[in-house]
């Protein structure tokens, strides 16, 4: 019955509040408040949405400034592969352990509201470090701004993931991902088509290139960061304001967790784990490195290697949440992952064995990273109990980071050492693992009579059932 009263007080639940069935299940009567100010009026919820998707932007945006300014920083600050790849490294390696703490702190210690503004916080720090690396001609400092940022970035993510579960249950949730990835990709696709362009004026201001136009290249770019604090405070007070009329309690279970609750993880959630770590351990280690292999391959400008390099970004701007309202509406999570991880493999097979145009094969590979993000991740919240969500999200960004971090590392050195064919070769193998894992999750689930492949309505009927 608690549990019924709880969902009756759900952020989702305006349209029955607004017909006027459930009036009693929140306190103030609906109207009293302006839409946009009301957290039962669809205007709020967008409002509260829109802060969710610019609170990733800035982590986004600044962390691909390698990637978008690798000629420069291999040049400038003289470092080879292997060490320019360091610099996601550093980022990731933190994560390992912290991601995960990062969920439990959510969950137990600091709160969705707390949490979510010190990781900022973390975030924009570690950018200014970096920066001052670069002004400074210290590679040493630049790696540890990137981990300083990585104790941020990734924990925010999962802050992210966390506000949208708890603003956006239901139906909608699958469209909400797919809004925030859209919004963090515009970030990412901004970053790499400035921040070549913004060197380059930099340089011009100062005379000359060099370490220091790129330590106040990339300081200019940490703007984006304080533009996501400044969201992360506004979304405390929303939270907390949600809270006091709605009468929601935040986080209350009742539930100790316990960092040992790990070693119950469902097998379905250690095989979303596994696909996680393996396709994206083929993504974003190469659109670090993808630029000057677009160059080299096929004998693009360094402004055109940049444009192909972030077309992943560009199609998931606008792709994630068109997919992501199409899963809401078929359902089918897992089949849907089973589509993109498959056009992934293609698209590194296209880039690898053949000439053909690369807008192809990058084109590809933006739709299924699309796809894959808006079924992948929402699985989650159907295999674990909503009181540890935190806790397997900020896993689930753990392990992924334990996984690019050591690519980043391995690839650097293969490209090195072999060349970019060995390097899609390596990736094409990881992408291979990822599919296997995912035909795993099909047959486990099918076996369990698990709900991951419901279709939309099979999960409305049981979300009914449950209900009554």
């Amino acid at each position: 019955m608690e549990e019924e009263d709880e969902e009756a007080r759900g952020l989702l639940t305006s349209r029955r509040d607004e017909a006027g069935r459930d009036a009693s299940a929140v306190p103030d009567a609906p109207g009293t408040l302006p839409a946009l100010c009301d957290p039962r009026r669809l205007a709020h919820r967008l409002l509260v949405l829109s802060l969710m998707c610019f609170l990733g932007f800035g982590s986004y945006f600044c962390y691909d400034n390698p990637a978008a300014l690798q000629t420069q920083v291999k040049r400038d600050m003289q470092v080879n592969t292997t060490k320019f790849m360091l610099l996601y490294a550093w980022y990731s390696w933190p994560n390992v352990v912290l991601c995960f703490f990062g969920g439990f702190l959510i969950d137990r210690v600091f709160g969705i509201r707390w949490g979510t503004i010190i990781f900022s916080c973390f975030v924009c720090i570690g950018q200014v470090i970096f920066a001052l690396g670069g002004i400074f001609n210290a590679f040493w400092l630049m790696e540890f701004g990137r981990f300083v940022f990585g104790i941020g970035g990734e924990s925010l993510a999962v802050a992210q993931n966390t506000y949208a579960v708890n603003w956006f249950k239901g139906k909608e949730l699958n469209l909400v991902f797919g809004l925030q990835l859209s919004m963090a990709r515009i970030g990412s696709t901004v970053n790499m088509n400035l921040m070549g362009w913004l060197y380059s004026v930099v340089s011009a201001s100062l005379g000359s290139a060099g370490h220091t136009a790129l330590g106040v290249t990339l300081m200019i770019g940490g703007i984006t960061c304080i533009i996501s604090l400044i969201c992360a405070l506004a979304l405390a007070y929303f939270d907390q304001r949600a809270e006091r009329i709605l009468h929601k309690e935040e986080g209350k279970t009742g539930e100790v967790i316990k960092i040992t609750d790990v070693k119950d993880f469902s097998l379905p959630l250690w095989l979303i784990f596994v696909i996680c770590v393996c396709y994206y351990v083929a993504v974003f280690p190469f659109i670090g490195l993808g630029k000057v292999f677009f160059m080299e391959k096929f004998g693009f400008s360094s402004q055109a290697a940049s444009a192909i390099n972030s077309v992943v970004y560009v199609i998931s701007a606008p792709m994630s949440p068109v997919f992501g309202l199409l899963v809401d509406k078929t359902g089918k999570n897992i089949i849907w992952v089973l589509c993109g991880v498959v056009t992934t493999l293609a698209s590194h097979v296209l880039l690898a064995f053949t000439l053909w145009n690369p807008w192809i094969a990058m084109s590809l590979l933006g739709l299924s990273y699309s796809l894959l993000a808006c079924a992948l991740w929402p699985m989650v919240a159907f295999v674990v109990p909503e009181h540890q969500l935190g806790t397997a999200y900020g896993f689930m960004q753990s392990i992924q980071n334990l996984g690019l971090a050591v690519v980043s590392i391995v690839a650097g050195m293969i490209l090195d050492t072999q060349g970019y064919l060995f390097l899609e070769v390596f990736f094409i193998a990881c992408v291979s693992l990822s599919l296997l894992a995912v035909v795993l999750l099909y047959v486990v689930n099918r076996a369990r009579d698990g709900n991951l492949n419901y279709s939309a309505k099979q999960r409305e009927e049981l979300k009914f059932s449950h209900a009554e």
